[in-house]
Formats: structure tokens, C-alpha cells, sequence
């Protein structure tokens, strides 16, 4: 018997199914480890796949997923939204099999990362689509957008786009209007993530805080979608906090269905100060974690942090 059939042999031998090992999730944690370590070292292009750890986990923690909802992430690089998802549904005593977990993403080698990230998770039912999901949308049925109780997304900050198709969009994605042409893309996918929403629907969605003040088409946009009351909440985090770009994101909460205290309002949180610092980027400790997901479930003024804005007193400010 040659060496090489012995050690095949000798490593054959013994089950490795996650079951089989200490942790069952030991597979998908250390694949994880490497997909962030890559992120890391690619620097820009690592944004284009992974999302820091502790910001899916915020997102998540904001939106509250539940056993049984139909879960979505359209532009889901290696699928850290839809995996987190599973582990807090399972964290709070919910069986992560009855879950409908959805994707799409634009980069194909992304595609099947994303889907060995999820086997590797013990994730067998999903279902992950390739392509660009404002040009070309998958999750569609009967050509109608498919539509979710959660969202949870990072798209591409300020990405280019043609809208030449826009205004005969056939999914009827751009009712607040329709983003400038040869220019950025940040509304297209917000709307497009507001469209996949159900009547209950509720979306995260990391954007770049351009999207709070940029103006022309934008703005109308923006205005439009505040007289509509459908954003629940509205973010500011820490600069260098993602892969590729130093400038400082936001959260956008929309919500198809706000509770009746939280109608014609908009809660702001100002976290962006609280953050540990890195040297490659920053990052949010887990206090700070708690600390937005607390100002946004209780839903109160704080002093120099969390403000609850009424839309007519945005109005008064010329912010609308």
C-alpha cells in the first residue's frame, strides 16, 4: 500500500460532519475566518464580497428576523446577512430550518462563495442567484419582484448605472423617482430593496450618507420616500469602518407597515462616535452594538445621540 493511499486512508477514517466535531457551526467559522482575512488583505476589492462581522450583526440584531419569514439579500456577496440571520433565529429558540433565505449577487465567483459559505454553515435550503439585480432581477415569479418580510443588504457605494430602461421599469421599482443617469446607483438599489418588500416588509440597508444630502434627483427621491413614511430609522456610523473605503456609511430602516407610535416620524441615531479603532479600519465592539439596537427598540429621545424626528419639524428645518 503506497503512502499516499495510507494518509487518505488515515484521514477518511474518522467522520467529519459538523455534527461530528466540538462546535457544529467549527466548518462555516473557519471559512468565515478566511473569507475576512482575504477581505483584509485585498483591502478594496474585499468590500465588494464581505461585510465586517459585527456590522451583519447589528443589522440583524435591528430588524429582529423570525422562524417562518421569508428572508432576502440582493446583493448578497459571500451571504454574512443570510448566515447571521440563521444564527440569531437559532440564538432565540426559533428553528432556523423554517426560514426561506434568498440572494443575488452580481460577481459570479461571489455567487459560489456565498453558496459554500452556507453549506459550510449546515445551510441546505437557500437559494442564491447570479446577476445584476437592478439590470437583471432573479427573484422574480410570474414577473413580479418576489417579496420578503426582512432585507438586510450592503450594496456597492455610488456605483455607476444606466437608467435608459428605468422609467419602463417593468417591476415598477422606481415609484420615488428615478436616480440620475451616468451616476450613482444608491437609490435604484434602495428602491429596488423597498419593491421586495412585503405589506409587513422590513429592510436594513448600509448605504453611504450621500444618500442623506446629495441633491437634484436624488433629493426629490429622498423627499418623496419621507412623505411616504416608509423610513423608520436612519443610522450614521463610524468612518473606516468597511473593506475599500474610509468614508462613513449609514443605516437606512424602511418599513412597509410602521407601529402607530413611530408613523410620520423618523429616528436618528448619531453613532458614528463610538467605535474602537484600528489600523486598518474600525470596528464596533459589542457595547456598541447593544447601545444603537437599545435606542431604536425603546425609541426615545437621547441627549447628543438618538433623536426622534417628527417629518413636519423636518419640514420646518428645510430638511424636506
Amino acid at each position: 500500500m503506497g503512502v499516499g493511499v495510507i494518509v487518505v486512508s488515515h484521514f477518511n477514517s474518522p467522520r467529519l460532519r459538523n455534527e461530528d466535531l466540538e462546535s457544529t457551526d467549527i466548518f462555516g467559522d473557519a471559512f468565515e475566518y478566511l473569507l475576512e482575512q482575504f477581505a483584509d488583505e485585498t483591502k478594496k476589492s474585499g468590500g465588494n464580497f464581505f461585510t465586517p462581522k459585527e456590522v451583519v450583526r447589528l443589522l440583524v440584531n435591528l430588524v429582529e428576523p423570525k422562524e417562518g419569514m421569508k428572508i432576502c439579500d440582493p446583493t448578497c456577496g459571500s451571504g454574512g446577512m443570510l448566515i447571521e440571520s440563521v444564527k440569531y433565529i437559532s440564538k432565540h429558540g426559533g428553528n432556523p430550518r423554517n426560514l426561506v433565505l434568498e440572494g443575488q449577487d452580481i460577481n459570479y465567483a461571489t455567487v459560489g462563495m456565498c453558496k459554500m459559505n452556507m453549506v459550510l454553515h449546515g445551510i441546505e435550503d437557500f437559494r442564491i442567484e447570479y446577476g445584476d439585480a437592478i439590470v437583471n432581477p432573479k427573484l422574480v415569479e410570474g414577473g413580479k419582484l418576489l417579496v420578503y418580510d426582512k432585507v438586510l443588504a450592503n450594496f456597492p457605494f455610488s456605483m455607476d448605472w444606466e437608467n435608459k430602461n428605468a422609467a419602463r421599469d417593468p417591476y415598477d421599482r422606481f415609484r420615488f423617482g428615478i436616480p440620475p443617469s451616468q451616476d450613482k446607483a444608491d437609490f435604484a438599489f434602495i428602491q429596488h430593496m423597498f419593491a421586495s418588500l412585503n405589506q409587513n416588509g422590513e429592510a436594513a440597508i448600509i448605504c453611504s450618507q450621500g444618500v442623506l444630502f446629495r441633491g437634484n434627483e436624488e433629493e426629490n427621491i429622498r423627499k418623496n420616500m419621507i412623505y411616504d413614511d416608509i423610513i423608520e430609522g436612519i443610522i450614521a456610523l463610524p468612518q473606516k469602518l468597511f473593506y475599500g473605503t474610509p468614508i462613513p456609511g449609514c443605516i437606512l430602516i424602511l418599513n412597509r407597515n410602521k407601529p402607530a407610535k413611530r408613523k410620520k416620524k423618523i429616528i436618528l441615531i448619531y453613532a458614528a462616535r463610538d467605535y474602537e479603532e484600528g489600523k486598518v479600519r474600525n470596528k464596533l465592539r459589542e457595547k456598541d452594538i447593544k447601545k444603537v439596537v437599545s435606542a431604536f427598540k425603546n425609541y426615545e429621545d437621547i441627549d447628543g445621540y438618538c433623536h426622534i424626528a417628527e417629518i413636519d419639524e423636518l419640514k420646518k428645518m428645510n430638511v424636506i
